[in-house]
């Protein structure tokens, strides 16, 4: 079932541009989720990344909480247990998470949306094997966007300038082993993301599973060396659609694989903060009229689904 969802070799984007193109975007249009290999970031630096982070969660709760930013809505620094909650879902994600934000200088326009990044003392390394894999992600993310942005008609550097200061996210995740068999919480409850796109590194265990446009549950486990791919809202939207945004959850494993734990490192790709999501022109047709005559900015939007997901 996993082989539905395909996995695209990325330097087919220098050797066969056209044909990766069409590949890539005919993935998107129907699943909204590929599999990318041949990325081409070092898994010695994945490795190093997931171990400092795996260091942090180790920490006691006690020092944890202390990079906890009360009222920050999660943007930077440390996310307890028993927080975020999926758009219309009565319990509580089974996560707890850090947030590693772009770096940028304190005069830059975007400071008052983006606060400065926090940095666990306790951890050596943090910040080097943590934002390292942030710039490598970030770098892969503009080369996917490149190759959309020709699909659909665009100039291949469409979205340079829109998202070279994105709000963009690095998130490392830690699914506790789970104790009792009849609880009613997920690792992760269904919903969409809320960015241009997500690039997922390295789950460290299978129950990742994205919903069909049939409606059925596709598990989506992919090889080690696949970074996983998929659209969000924002993209969505600006998309008109052509582009879904798919529904995907994370599953709590059954037996003795559930008192593992699991860890997992999206990055989310945001455009700039004032870059105004405007369906584009040439995604509207008779078939697909514009779907969202409102523009809004990057910003706005991401604060009305963060009020949606409890985080403010």
């Amino acid at each position: 079932m996993a082989s539905r969802i395909p996995t695209l070799d990325i330097t087919r984007f220098d050797t066969d541009r056209e044909a990766f193109v069409a590949e890539l975007g005919a993935a998107y249009r129907e699943w909204g989720f590929a599999g990318i290999c041949n990325h081409g970031i070092p898994q010695a630096k994945i490795d190093a990344a997931y171990d400092v982070f795996k260091a942090f969660f180790a920490l006691p709760e006690e020092t944890k909480k202390r990079y906890h930013v009360p009222g920050g809505g999660g943007a930077r620094g440390y996310t307890p247990f028993g927080v975020e909650t999926a758009k219309d879902s009565k319990h509580f994600d089974l996560k707890e998470f850090w947030h590693i934000g772009r770096e940028i200088p304190d005069d830059s326009k975007y400071r008052e949306v983006m606060p400065p990044n926090l940095w666990p003392e306790e951890v050596p390394g943090f910040r080097e094997h943590g934002y390292g894999l942030y710039q490598a992600l970030d770098q892969l993310g503009s080369r996917v966007l490149s190759a959309l942005a020709l699909h659909i008609g665009l100039p291949e550097n469409y979205f340079a300038d829109k998202t070279d200061s994105g709000n963009s996210i690095l998130r490392p995740i830690h699914y506790p082993p789970i104790t009792a068999d009849d609880i009613p919480n997920v690792r992760a409850g269904a919903h969409e993301d809320i960015n241009l796109i997500t690039l997922l590194v390295g789950a460290s265990a299978a129950g990742l599973e994205v919903k069909s446009k049939q409606g059925e549950w596709v598990p989506f486990t992919s090889d080690a060396d696949t970074i996983v791919v998929n659209i969000g809202d924002m993209l969505q939207r600006l998309t008109n659609h052509v582009y879904p945004s798919t529904t995907h959850r994370v599953v709590n494993p059954p037996g003795e694989e559930a008192r593992k734990p699991r860890y997992s490192v999206p990055f989310f790709l945001h455009p700039n903060p004032d870059f105004l999501i405007d369906v584009l022109p040439s995604t509207i047709t008779a078939d697909n009229p514009s779907r969202y005559p409102e523009p809004i900015t990057a910003q706005g939007y991401l604060e009305e689904r963060l009020r949606e997901i409890k985080l403010k």
